[in-house]
Formats: C-alpha cells, sequence, structure tokens
C-alpha cells in the first residue's frame, strides 16, 4: 500500500515537473524570438544612423552640435547593447564546445 502512494505522489511530481519544464522551456523561446528581432531592429536603426552622421553638418549651432552629440552616443550605445546580446550567444555555444585536452588547437589558431 505504502509503495503504491509513493509511486503516486512521485508520478504526480514528475507530471509537475514535465509541465513546468516545458512552459519554462516555451517562455525561453518566445524571449529568444523577441532578442533576435530586437536585434535585427536595433541594427537596422544603427545603419541607418550612421548613414545620418556621415553627412556633413553646414550649421555650427551649439544646439545641432549636442544634437549631433547625443545621436552619436545613442549609435554607440545601440551598438554596445547588440553587442552584449550576441555576446550572450557566443557565451553559451562557447561553453557548449569541448576543449581540446592538449590546448593545442587553441595554440595554432591564435599563430595563423
Amino acid at each position: 500500500m505504502i509503495l503504491y502512494l509513493i509511486i503516486a505522489v512521485l508520478s504526480v511530481s514528475l507530471a509537475i515537473s514535465i509541465y513546468y519544464a516545458i512552459k519554462f522551456s516555451l517562455i525561453i523561446l518566445k524571449i529568444e524570438d523577441a532578442i533576435e528581432e530586437s536585434l535585427d531592429i536595433i541594427d537596422e536603426r544603427y545603419r541607418s544612423i550612421s548613414k545620418i552622421l556621415e553627412i556633413p553638418l553646414f550649421y555650427d549651432s551649439p544646439q545641432i552640435r549636442q544634437v549631433i552629440s547625443d545621436i552619436k552616443a545613442t549609435r554607440d550605445t545601440l551598438l554596445l547593447i547588440a553587442n552584449k546580446f550576441a555576446s550572450i550567444d557566443e557565451k553559451a555555444v562557447d561553453d557548449e564546445e569541448p576543449a581540446s585536452p592538449t590546448g593545442q588547437e587553441d595554440n595554432d589558431a591564435k599563430k595563423g
């Protein structure tokens, strides 16, 4: 009798664990898609801002200069954000790759 009770409790626990594992994995996939879309938008805006900043200024107002410096700071911030998101993905890939036992491959890559 006690064995059946233990099996029932473990089965319910397993079912609950599986439910939450699937639920959280779907949330993670949705967040990953949202981040990828955001990175694409940031990349488009970065290119657009860079094109605008290449145009020479014909007005020497301090306010215009301040706006241009703010735009440059925003462009740099967008690049920083995109790089941080991209580095998260690269770190995950690096963690998954097995390290070479001798480290010889790494040294050969650095030399070349």
